[in-house]
Parts: C-alpha cells; structure tokens; sequence
C-alpha cells in the first residue's frame, strides 16, 4: 500500500502540480480510506496509479461570463458543504474548481438563482458519479483530488426557488478554515512555545528562546482572538 501511495504523492506533486500540502492531505485521506476497508490493495481500489493520479488532477478553464460577479474562495472539508449551501442560497453558482482547490462562483446580480451542493469520495469507480446522480438532478461542477461536488438548482415544489431578493454584496473573506484545523494548528504554535520554554529553561540560548517564546506567544494569543471574533 506504502509504494503505491508514495508513487501517486509523487505524480501529483511532479506532474501534475499539486501543492505538497494538499498532496500530504489527500494521500493521508486515501490512507484512511484503504484501512476503513480493512487494508484493501489500492491496485484494486483505485486501479493503475497513473490512470488515478491523472483523474484526480483538478481540470476545466471555462470562465464565467462578463457581466457575472466572480469570486474565488477555499474551505477544508469540515465545512465546505455548509459553506456551499449557505452561499448557494445567496447566488453563488460554483462554476469550477481551481488547480489550488479554490472555489470559483459567479453570481448574477440582476437574477441570481439559488444553488445547493452536495461532495462526493473519488474511489475506483467514481466516473460513474455523474450517471447516479444525474437523475436527482445533481450536475459535476469540480473536482479536486480526491472529491468531487455536485451542485442543482434549488426548487420549490415543481418550480424554481424564489431568487434572493437582494443579492449580499461579494464576500471579502477568501479562505473559510474549520474549526479542527484551526484547533491543530494552535496545538502545534503551543507546542512550539513549550519547546522553546523549555530550551530556555535548561539554559540553552536562553536569551534567543526567550524572544522567540514571548513572539510565538504574542502571535498566537493574536491569532485566536481574531479567529473567536470571527
């Protein structure tokens, strides 16, 4: 399992130019896929390594059109749906999703439509997701490594939704982080000062951990105020 993952981190990371990070994320993802189901080959799961590195890679360039507010924004898989949903109901019409992961929605704001969304696991198989789910009337609108989304128009009865009656003005957030990755990452920053606390204390470079404590120390406390704000 080890040698198959570690060929697909490198084709996604070399040939098709994934970030490492995101890479680190999906191959962590697969891992866990393939132990849930009781460490299956993933030669079985997922087929050949190339053909799957190659349809995980993120594709489409259509643009939207002109007179169409755009607007590109990321979110972890904690709360993408939420997120989707919530501002599908504002217009949002998520059109692709960029080599970055990034979301990218237009929005007419003389007859926005209302959107829902839904994401789908990519596994062995998975181009068949469109067939199941087209007669729901869920449509692909992205992809990215190891997920897909799905979006409708949102109805009412037989007919359409009611369109916002004001359309909100484009969001100035771009980045939509859940609150577990945002917990991992303090635990990581006080790990960090702890190190450092430590290192000063047994005497070694005091004067450099000390500053860089007191630094880390300020960041962080920063960083968490903003976020409970938020």
């Amino acid at each position: 399992m080890t040698g198959y993952l570690d060929r697909l981190a490198e084709l996604l990371r070399e040939a098709h130019g994934l970030p490492p990070d995101h890479v680190a994320a999906t191959v962590a993802d697969l891992a866990a896929h393939l132990a849930q189901a009781g460490g299956a080959d993933p030669q079985d799961a997922f087929g050949p390594v190339d053909a799957f590195a190659r349809r995980l890679a993120p594709s489409g360039t259509s643009a939207a059109d002109e007179h169409l507010e755009t607007w590109r924004w990321l979110a972890d898989t904690y709360v993408d749906e939420h997120l989707l949903n919530r501002f599908g109901d504002e217009g949002w019409e998520v059109e692709r999703v960029d080599p970055l992961g990034r979301f990218v929605s237009h929005r007419d704001p003389e007859r926005p439509r209302r959107w829902e969304y839904r994401r789908e696991l990519i596994t062995e198989g998975g181009e068949r997701l469109d067939e199941r789910l087209a007669p729901d009337g869920w449509e692909p609108c992205g992809s990215w490594v190891v997920y897909a989304w799905f979006k409708r128009e949102k109805a009412v009865g037989a007919g359409r939704a009611l369109a916002p009656p004001e359309p909100p003005p484009v969001p100035w957030r771009p980045t939509f982080p859940g609150r577990r990755r945002g917990y991992v990452l303090m635990g990581g920053a006080l790990a960090l000062v702890a190190a450092v606390v430590v290192a000063a204390s047994t005497g070694t470079g005091f004067g450099v951990g000390l500053a860089v404590g007191l630094l880390v120390g300020v960041l962080v406390t920063a960083w968490a105020i903003r976020g409970r704000r938020r």
